[in-house]
């Protein structure tokens, strides 16, 4: 995902959960010798694989064991002796306890292990290339490489930090060469064994879009290709999330990459922090975690409980979650779900809001979202987004301003598009959605003064 948000940078002090500041203190360091030729050697099932933390990737930490749950099809999760020790729970639902912890829900791993897994993209790009002799969820999070979402690594062993690494990063100039790969993956076309490096599986999430991680500058960036769609879905992710950011609301930065054939859009991380890996959450395993609902008012009450208290940072996250949720709803992005959302953990176990991501009209016009909006459930209505609006730490005349604010510049939608590029065929294609007199009419009562 995409670029860290401006002033404090979580994990930037020191790993996440060392109370000294050092790496050591979690635990022993690990040797790091001979990784490279180890995670070469052909992996061999097991029922048992190990997790480290990386937010100093020189410095692995052993975190805990991961056991095949057979009974769930998922994943446990015990921890080390020496992080029960020095570390710190990696979710709210797997507190510092020497237990073995399963997952709640058939097919998934337990807790903040869920987030490492690959999306939907990844697990087609395991299946297709790296073809594993078996196909657990312990595969999914073995083969989904050191790139992963966050600050987790799996490794075969718990003596030192052996993951599956890919090989150097590809860079802009193979972004044409990645998009002919990624057809190949699409139509079952045979990969040639160099050029499978070319195609990270667990980079991010992000559902079953086509993508791949990228080198550039230095900096690791995702790269999303269209998977078929009619319009130029790419160009218009990038002119949505700058869109957003006039709305105040903070964003992953986002490069249109002019392809052969169409764009592809790029996104700088947001997990990573100069060199440093950042322990990330997203919404889904955050709020599950807390035994929540999955809603935008759980997610901000869940940053007023958890949130960095310093400077009324949780204030500003919780009053930006509003402000994103209104965005959503006017730019008909229905497809907001929870693991669109993510929180990021400082070194003192607090969250952040993570820059939004992911961020683009759906098309569908179906006029509900897919997090609860307010008490009339996930009714894609402004009046719905105000109803709990008190939960976003806003009295109701503020929370009317910050929609008339996101408003005025969603009434501007067509000419920054244009703006960025989006082709007119492709505008007159979402006026039918965000044009269309739901979305329309509700904007207009907003500007009449009628919005209470």
């Amino acid at each position: 995902m995409v670029s860290s948000p401006k002033g404090h940078a979580p994990g930037a002090r020191g790993p996440v959960g060392s109370p000294e500041g050092s790496p050591a203190a979690a635990g022993a360091r690990p040797r790091t010798g001979a990784t490279s030729a180890r995670a070469g050697l052909a992996y061999k099932p097991a029922d048992r694989l190990y997790l480290w933390l990386l937010t100093r990737p020189e410095e692995p930490l052993l975190v805990a064991e991961l056991n095949l749950a057979r009974s769930v099809q998922g994943v446990s999760l015990r921890y080390a002796d020496s992080w029960l020790q020095r570390g710190f729970p990696l979710s709210e639902d797997m507190p510092l306890i020497e237990e073995e912890f399963l997952p709640a829900d058939k097919g998934t791993a337990v807790g903040a292990v869920d987030d490492a897994r690959p999306d939907r993209w990844g697990e087609r790009v395991i299946r297709f290339i790296d073809k594993p002799p078996r196909l657990s969820l312990l595969e999914y999070l073995y083969f989904a490489g050191d790139d992963r979402f966050g600050a987790l690594g799996v490794s075969t062993s718990g003596e030192e930090y052996l993951p599956r690494r890919l090989g150097p990063l590809p860079t802009l100039e193979d972004a044409d060469e990645i998009h002919t790969l990624i057809r190949k993956v699409q139509e079952n076309e045979p990969v040639p064994a160099e050029q499978k490096r070319l195609i990270s599986p667990g980079v991010t999430m992000g559902g079953a879009r086509p993508k791949a991680l990228l080198n550039i500058s230095g900096d690791q960036w995702v790269i999303k290709f269209s998977d078929g769609e009619p319009t130029d879905t790419p160009l218009i992710e990038h002119a949505s999330m700058t869109l957003a950011q006039k709305a105040e609301i903070r964003v992953a930065a986002t490069l249109p990459v002019a392809l052969t054939h169409g764009h592809a859009v790029a996104i700088k991380r947001f997990d990573r922090n100069r060199g440093l890996r950042l322990h990330c959450l997203s919404a889904c395993v955050a709020l599950r975690a807390a035994g929540e609902r999955f809603g935008y008012p759980e997610l901000a009450q869940l940053l007023r409980r958890r949130g960095v208290t310093e400077g009324d940072v949780y204030i500003g996250h919780m009053r930006e979650l509003f402000r994103r949720m209104v965005f959503n709803i006017l730019i008909d992005n229905t497809d907001d779900h929870e693991k669109n959302h993510a929180v990021l953990m400082t070194d003192a176990q607090r969250y952040e809001l993570s820059p939004a991501y992911d961020v683009l009209p759906s098309g569908q016009a179906l006029g509900y979202q897919q997090m609860r909006v307010g008490e009339q459930e996930a009714d894609s209505t402004l009046a719905n987004a105000l109803s709990m609006c008190q939960m976003f730490a806003l009295k109701k005349d503020d929370a009317v301003r910050e929609v008339r604010a996101v408003t005025r510049v969603v009434d501007g939608w067509k000419d920054h598009f244009k703006a960025c590029g989006v082709t007119a065929g492709d505008i007159d294609l979402y006026t039918e959605q965000i044009d269309r007199p739901f979305l329309r009419d509700q904007r207009n009562e907003v500007k009449g003064g009628r919005t209470r």
